[in-house]
């Protein structure tokens, strides 16, 4: 996971927005979602991080690696600020355990100047008091949240510590201000795709045209996945 390459000037402070997820297949929904990220907070590059194995994850039945990691690097391919990442590739055969924490970590020590956010669903937030060292989590980088219709802002702000709230609050109704952080509601972009529908369309052999990029449609389909 570095840096997009480029002459870039040493006052330019880089925005970078880590997206992590299974990918199993990514769909068009993530990319709109990073599209509407990178247009609202000006990022510079947006790494999509397909995981290992996530420890929420009690699937056994997920693609594999690889398979998942073409596809990310497929559907970034006409966009030159989107890049594939290798942050949470397995190391031997067996998958390994990532933490959100750790990867992020990781990339703050490789690039510490970096503005860092980390693009993460609503529905996925809500259960961050379940992630290993949230707290600390919540520290580490800003957040931005994919909304999706009907969703609540307050749903948000009631899994976050009252010690982590900062003293202050926007005036923003979509921005909750931490201590140490701040954490973005995206209602810009809402989408009903999901990589479960994705998966049961074709296991049943219908039509996903539209639901995943081209490139990657054409690559689940030579490759016979979900079937």
């Amino acid at each position: 996971m570095s840096p997009a390459s480029g002459h870039k000037s040493h006052a330019h402070r880089r925005s970078v927005a880590l997206f992590g997820g299974t990918f199993d297949p990514i769909h068009a929904g993530h990319i709109a979602v990073a599209e509407a990220a990178q247009k609202r907070f000006h990022l510079d590059t947006v790494y999509f991080v397909p995981s290992s194995r996530p420890p929420h994850k009690t699937k056994p039945a997920l693609t594999p690696f690889l398979h998942r990691y073409a596809m990310v690097a497929l559907a970034c391919a006409d966009h030159a600020s989107f890049q594939p990442s290798t942050a949470e590739a397995p190391d031997g055969a067996a998958p390994h355990v990532f933490y959100t924490y750790d990867t992020v970590k990781k990339y703050r020590r490789e690039h510490p100047d970096d503005h860092l956010y980390f693009i993460v669903g609503a529905d996925q937030f809500l259960e961050i008091p379940t992630w290993r060292n949230y707290e600390a989590l919540l520290d580490s980088c800003d957040f931005i949240i994919a909304s999706r219709p009907g969703f609540r802002v307050d749903a948000l702000r009631l899994v976050v510590p009252p010690e982590k709230l900062g003293r202050t609050q926007s005036s923003d109704p979509n921005t909750i201000v931490l201590r140490k952080s701040t954490v973005h509601i995206l209602t810009t972009v809402a989408s009903h795709i999901s990589s479960t529908e994705i998966r049961q369309r074709l296991g049943s052999r219908r039509n996903i045209h539209g639901l995943v990029p081209p490139r990657v449609e054409e690559y689940i389909l030579g490759q016979a996945l979900y079937r």
